[in-house]
């Protein structure tokens, strides 16, 4: 009996902690006052929770000199903030041919970040998760701060992930990408698939209840946000587009049906076509092996015939994977993320024109991604402070790891 009321008492000490905690993340300076108003808890609980916490290094108590927040009866108000020694969070895209890193305060304010380019096919599973290992510690630097600073670590790779943080086995690129990073990396890490991260991001942005955001840059995948939840699937398959290889006929699809995304697509044609292609083109002026996907897109934004092909094609392609998503998720907005996304409204214009209009049903929107190249690495940072205010008992802050 003496048990089950110690146990009660605890649980309920560590659900009224993890509440005033969760406030404590949202806000700059507060009182105890608003504290109670935000969380419904009397002020004797609230003054002995935030005292626990200040004990356990999580909050500090604000002394301003003077008399702000003095309350009504004159007592001067007890003020608390969260300490910025508590910790940081580490968001890293781990993409196949670059990897990009941001260090962030519980607010989610940057305090360093780094890009790299790789050979991942050269470095291989052992030497991928070396170079984390070292970019991330370089960026933690840059910000004054060590791998003992870090709560959390969330990397986005381009492979599916189930909740176990694990990739099929039977997929050779997969098991390359997610290559180990949570026993590699120091400290508490959480593997995550690419666009669902990214698909994080852009909920953070402009939150949505039913929302598809592709990764279309060398490959294509897709984040699904449905009823204002994220799909992952039993294998971490939701949102993979492996549709795109099991149809090829002409009806559905009348380019191969590869999972290529726009960009590897936007050169692979240019480069096969530059030679058939009857009249002039200015990618001809470039050497064949050096063409890349944004020479494409500048050459259709300056009335190449070769180039506004591609565009045209490209269009096609993301028209129809629209209707499939919109009939059968009934999403209501696509979102091109990645770093196409700067260069991809001549595409999304072309796709709006080609969407049907006697469905009956509505259009999904087609959007470009106002963060670029950092989608995923903004969602991984958003992920792991997602984490930590879902369950922030769950770490150990950083004045308490000594």
């Amino acid at each position: 009996m003496h048990a089950t009321t110690a146990n009660s008492t605890q649980l309920l000490r560590q659900i009224n902690s993890e509440a005033l905690l969760r406030f404590a993340l949202q806000e700059q300076v507060f009182t105890a006052g608003e504290a109670m108003a935000e969380t419904g808890l009397t002020r004797a609980t609230v003054l002995g929770v935030c005292d626990g916490l200040v004990d356990a290094g999580w909050l500090e108590e604000v002394d301003d000199g003077g008399d702000a927040g003095r309350a009504l009866k004159g007592r001067p108000a007890r003020r608390y903030r969260l300490r910025e020694a508590v910790g940081v969070v580490v968001g890293l895209d781990a993409g196949e041919t670059s990897f990009t890193t941001v260090v962030a305060d519980l607010r989610g304010r940057e305090l360093g970040s780094r890009r790299e380019g790789l050979d991942s096919h050269a470095l291989g599973r052992a030497g991928r998760c070396e170079k984390a290992r070292e970019l991330i510690g370089l960026t933690l630097a840059d910000a004054g701060l060590t791998a003992d600073d870090v709560l959390l670590t969330v990397v986005g790779v381009p492979a599916p992930v189930d909740a176990g943080g694990a990739s099929p086995a039977e997929g050779e690129f997969w098991q390359l990408m997610n290559c180990g990073f949570a026993r590699h990396l120091q400290g508490r890490v959480v593997v995550d698939n690419d666009a669902n991260l990214a698909a994080i991001a852009e909920l953070a942005l402009e939150p949505s209840a039913n929302v598809a955001t592709l990764l279309t840059g060398e490959r294509f995948g897709a984040g699904l946000i449905v009823d204002g939840r994220l799909l992952r699937g039993p294998r971490g398959g939701a949102g993979e587009m492996r549709f795109l290889d099991a149809f090829t006929d002409d009806k559905f699809l009348p380019e191969e049906g590869s999972t290529d995304g726009f960009g590897a697509l936007a050169r692979k044609w240019a480069r096969s076509g530059i030679n058939s292609f009857e009249g002039r083109t200015t990618l001809r002026d470039i050497p064949e092996e050096q063409i890349k996907a944004e020479d494409v897109f500048h050459a259709a934004r300056e009335g190449d015939p070769l180039g506004k092909d591609i565009i045209a094609r490209l269009g096609a392609r993301l028209a129809k994977i629209a209707v499939v998503l919109s009939s059968l998720l009934d999403i209501e907005r696509v979102v091109i993320a990645g770093g196409i996304s700067r260069a991809v409204d001549p595409v999304l214009e072309h796709a709006r024109s080609l969407l049907p209009s006697d469905t009956g049903a509505p259009l999904p929107e087609l959007v470009a991604s106002t963060l670029g190249a950092e989608a995923v690495v903004q969602g991984a940072v958003e992920s792991a402070l997602a984490r930590i205010r879902q369950e922030p008992s769950a770490f150990l802050p950083r004045a308490a790891a000594g």
